[in-house]
C-alpha cells in the first residue's frame, strides 16, 4: 500500500532507511504523509512535533501541507477511556473532519508547522456547531442516560439522582413561569447549592438567559449588573440573604424560593415526572415556557467580569461558547461516572458556572455543593466523607486548605486544578509535599467561557510517557483553541519562547460585551481576542503567563512588571501564602512609584529588601522602603483574585496621594 515502516523504538539505521525511502518517493513526485507526533495521543492533546520530517525535506523543493484530523479523539480509534477499538462509537455514522491547510515552504520549522495545524484545529472545531446540542438538551440526554446515578447534593439534600435533578429542574421552570413572563433575561442570586444549580437549569430549559449576580460585590455592584442586564426579577432565598447579610438591588423584584416551592402541587410533580420520562426535549421546553426553538448561537448566560481593573462588564456567552469549552475540557481532563467534584466556586464565577454546573452534569460527574469556599474545616471533612476526586479552586482558597486540612482528608483526590490568579511555586510545592498530589494550574478569562489552557495529569505506561503538564506554566491550549504571541506595539507574531501579548482564537470566544460594542471592538482584532496578558509559548505549546499588561508601571521610561517583583518579594519572604501585593502610585519625577501592601512584620522589611537586591533584581524594580504599607488583609475579590482597584486605592490613601484609583 506504499507504507513506509518507521518505529520510534527502532535502531538509528532503520530510522535513517525510512528517511531515505521518504526522500526517494519525494524525488519521484509522490506524496509522502507523516505523523510528526510519532505516537497516538493518550492525553487527548496534540503532542510535540518531532523534527524527523525536517530531515526528510532538507534540500527538497517541495511544499509542506499541514493536515488536521478533528473528532478522532472519541472514536473507536482513540484511547479515550484507556481503550483502543474496544468501545462503541458515540454515534453512527461517526463524524470526522479532515482539514487541509495552505502549502508551506520546504524550510518551515516544526514549530511553525505545529502552529499551522493548531490553527486548522480551531477552524475545524467551528464546524462542529451543526452537530452539537444546546446545553439543556445535553443535560436532559445525560440525566436520562443514567437516571438512578448520583447527580448532585448539598447539606440540605445530600443525594439527588439524575432523574430527580431532571424532574426538579422541570418543576422549578414550570413554577417560575408566571414570575418570568415576557422576560428574556432573569437574575439569580443563590450560592453553590442544589437549588442554585436547578434554578439555573430551569431558566435555560425555559429559553431564558441567566444572570448570576455577584453577591460579594455589595448592593452597588449587584444593582449595576441588574440595571445593565435589564433584570425585572431576581430568584433568591430569604435564608441565604439573611445569612449572607445582603442588601438586594433596588432595580429588580425578588422572587423568593420559599414562597414558590409551597405552591408546587402533587399534580405538577407528576406532570414533570412524565415529561422527564417520556417527552421529547422540544415538548419539555414548551412545557417549561420556551416559545422559540433554541440554536447554538442563542445567548445562554451573561457573566459580569470581576471588575478588578475597572467597571464590571457583562460578558455574553452563547450555548456554543460554553459547549465547546465543556467538550474541550472533557477531552483533556479524563473523567468518568466514578468521579466526584466539589462545587465551591459560585455560579457568578465563570469557571464555577461552566465546571460545576454544565461540565459536571453533562459528563456524568457527581457534584457536592458547599456555599462558601472559605470554610476550610468543613470542606476538608466533606472531601473525606464524600470521597471527592476533583477539586477546583483558586490559589487564595488553596492556601486556606493547605493550612487547615489534613492529608487524610484529601487522600481521595486525584486532580486539583487552580486558576483565576497566579499559583506561587512555593505554594504548589508545599501542597504536593503535604498531600502527595500535584496542583495543576490553568488559565482563562470570562470572555473565553472561560478556560483557555490547563495542565492535566501526565500519561505514564510501560514504554510511554506523554506530558500533559509542566510546572510553572498554565498548560497547553484546549483542543479547538489557537494561541498567538505578538509584539504589543507592532502586533507582529513573535518566535517561540519570546514573551509578548497573548492572543486567543476559538469557538469559546464571547459574543461580546453587553451594550458595549466599543469595548468589544477594543479587545478583538481580526477574530483574535486580546487577553491583555504578557506570555510566552514553548515549542510544545505550554503557556507561561509573565504578567498583565495592566500590571506594568512606566518608571523613568522603563516598563516595570508588578508580577515579577511580587514573585521576588514573596520568595525572599519565604512565605507559602500571599503576604504582599504590588501596585503603583503617581510620582512627580519618575511618573510612577511602586507601592507594596503587606501583612509582614514591619521590622522584616529592610532584610527583605536586602535579599531581593542580592537576588539580582534590577535596582529600578526595587520599591522604596517607605512605600511598604502594612495592612491587615491583602484585598481580594469574591472570586479569589487580587482586587487591583482596592489595592491602588489603599496605597493612594495611605501615602497621601490625591489621584483617584483608576
Amino acid at each position: 500500500m506504499g507504507a513506509i515502516p518507521i518505529s520510534s523504538s527502532g535502531s538509528p539505521r532503520e530510522i535513517l532507511r525510512a528517511f531515505r525511502e521518504s526522500r526517494q518517493f519525494l524525488n519521484e513526485g509522490e506524496l509522502v504523509c507523516i505523523f510528526p507526533e510519532g505516537q497516538i495521543t493518550r492525553t487527548g492533546r496534540m503532542l510535540p512535533f518531532h523534527e524527523g520530517f525536517e530531515r526528510i525535506i532538507k534540500g527538497q523543493d517541495v511544499p509542506i501541507i499541514p493536515i488536521h484530523l478533528d473528532r478522532v479523539w472519541g472514536s473507536i480509534f482513540s484511547f479515550i477511556g484507556g481503550r483502543f477499538l474496544a468501545k462503541l462509537p458515540e454515534r453512527i455514522p461517526y463524524p470526522v473532519t479532515v482539514s487541509f491547510g495552505a502549502p508551506l515552504p520546504a524550510g518551515t520549522s516544526a514549530d511553525q508547522v505545529r502552529q499551522a495545524v493548531q490553527d486548522l484545529g480551531e477552524a475545524a472545531w467551528q464546524l462542529r456547531k451543526p452537530t452539537r446540542r444546546p446545553l439543556h438538551h445535553s443535560f436532559v440526554w445525560a440525566m436520562r442516560k443514567h437516571p438512578f446515578q448520583f447527580a448532585m447534593g448539598d447539606q440540605r439534600r445530600p443525594k439527588v439522582s439524575c432523574l430527580q435533578a431532571l424532574i426538579g429542574a422541570i418543576v422549578l421552570a414550570r413554577a417560575l413561569r408566571p414570575h418570568w413572563k415576557d422576560q428574556n433575561t432573569v437574575g439569580i442570586l443563590l450560592p453553590p447549592s442544589v437549588g442554585g444549580a436547578l434554578v439555573n437549569i430551569a431558566a435555560t430549559l425555559s429559553g431564558r438567559t441567566t444572570v448570576n449576580l455577584n453577591y460579594t460585590a455589595g448592593q452597588g455592584g449587584m444593582d449595576f449588573a441588574s440595571k445593565q442586564a435589564s433584570l425585572e426579577t431576581i430568584v433568591t432565598s430569604r435564608l441565604f440573604v439573611t445569612k449572607a447579610k445582603l442588601e438586594l438591588p433596588e432595580s429588580a423584584t425578588p422572587v423568593w424560593l420559599e414562597d414558590v416551592l409551597p405552591t408546587i402541587r402533587l399534580s405538577e410533580k407528576i406532570k414533570a415526572m412524565l415529561l422527564a420520562f417520556f417527552a421529547p426535549v422540544r415538548l419539555i421546553e414548551r412545557g417549561c415556557g420556551a416559545s422559540l426553538r433554541p440554536t447554538m448561537d442563542d445567548l445562554a448566560t451573561i457573566i459580569f467580569s470581576s471588575g478588578s481593573t475597572g467597571e464590571p462588564k457583562g460578558v455574553m456567552l452563547s450555548h456554543f461558547n460554553i459547549d465547546s469549552n465543556v467538550e474541550g475540557i472533557a477531552q483533556v481532563l479524563h473523567v468518568d461516572r466514578r468521579d466526584r467534584i466539589l462545587g465551591i466556586l459560585p455560579f457568578f464565577h465563570s469557571f464555577g458556572y461552566l465546571a460545576t454546573l454544565w461540565f459536571a452534569t453533562i459528563h456524568g460527574l457527581g457534584i457536592i455543593y458547599h456555599p462558601s469556599p472559605l470554610d476550610a474545616g468543613p470542606i476538608g471533612e466533606l472531601i473525606e466523607k464524600k470521597r471527592m476526586t476533583i477539586l477546583l479552586c483558586t490559589p487564595t482558597f488553596l492556601q486556606l486548605y493547605l493550612r487547615r486540612c489534613t492529608p487524610d482528608q484529601f487522600k481521595s483526590l486525584r486532580v486539583v486544578i487552580t486558576g483565576a490568579e497566579k499559583l506561587p511555586g512555593r505554594m504548589a510545592q508545599a501542597f504536593e509535599d503535604k498531600f502527595g498530589l500535584p496542583v495543576d494550574e490553568g488559565y482563562g478569562v470570562t470572555e473565553c467561557a472561560p478556560v483557555i489552557s490547563v495542565n492535566c495529569p501526565d500519561f505514564h505506561a510501560a514504554g510511554f510517557f506523554q506530558p500533559a503538564s509542566r510546572r510553572g506554566t498554565v498548560g497547553q491550549p484546549l483542543p479547538g483553541i489557537s494561541t498567538r504571541v505578538v509584539d504589543p506595539e507592532t502586533w507582529e507574531p513573535l518566535p517561540v519562547g519570546t514573551a509578548g501579548m497573548l492572543l486567543v482564537k476559538g469557538p469559546n470566544m464571547m459574543i461580546g460585551y453587553l451594550g458595549r460594542e466599543d469595548l468589544t471592538a477594543k479587545v478583538m482584532q481580526d477574530g483574535w481576542y486580546i487577553t491583555g496578558d504578557i506570555a510566552r509559548v514553548d515549542e510544545e505549546g505550554f503557556i507561561t503567563i509573565t504578567d498583565r499588561l495592566s500590571r506594568f508601571s512606566k518608571i523613568g521610561g522603563e516598563m516595570v512588571p508588578h508580577g515579577s517583583i511580587e514573585e521576588a518579594l514573596q520568595q525572599a519572604a519565604g512565605a507559602e501564602t500571599r503576604v504582599l501585593a504590588v501596585t503603583a502610585v503617581p510620582d512627580d519625577i519618575k511618573g510612577e512609584q511602586l507601592a507594596v501592601l503587606h501583612t509582614l512584620d514591619e521590622a522584616s522589611i529592610p532584610t527583605l529588601l536586602e535579599k531581593v537586591m542580592a537576588s539580582g533584581l534590577p535596582k529600578l524594580f526595587l520599591p522604596r522602603k517607605d512605600y511598604f504599607i502594612h495592612v491587615e488583609h491583602i484585598p481580594v475579590l469574591g472570586t479569589g483574585k487580587l482586587d487591583l482597584r482596592a489595592l491602588k486605592q489603599v496605597a493612594l490613601e495611605k501615602l497621601g496621594k490625591n489621584q483617584p484609583a483608576q
